[in-house]
């Protein structure tokens, strides 16, 4: 199966096989924002995904592929 490339664009695989993305729509109209908010939105976040997701969408960073 191939890996979805727009979805593996958005995301990072960490060496211990974290994923590590941005939350969307963060990246304008944040002039208003407070420094401490702008701040937090410039911060990854790790998601979690099923296995059955993650073998849909990125076949290949699995500890066991």
């Amino acid at each position: 199966m191939k890996t979805n490339k727009s979805f593996s664009k958005r995301i990072k695989v960490t060496k211990n096989g974290k994923i590590v993305t941005r939350r969307p729509g963060q990246g304008h109209f944040n002039a208003k924002e407070s420094g401490s908010t702008s701040m937090k939105k410039k911060r990854s976040t790790v998601i979690t995904l099923s296995q059955k997701v993650k073998r849909q969408f990125l076949p290949r960073t699995g500890k066991n592929s």
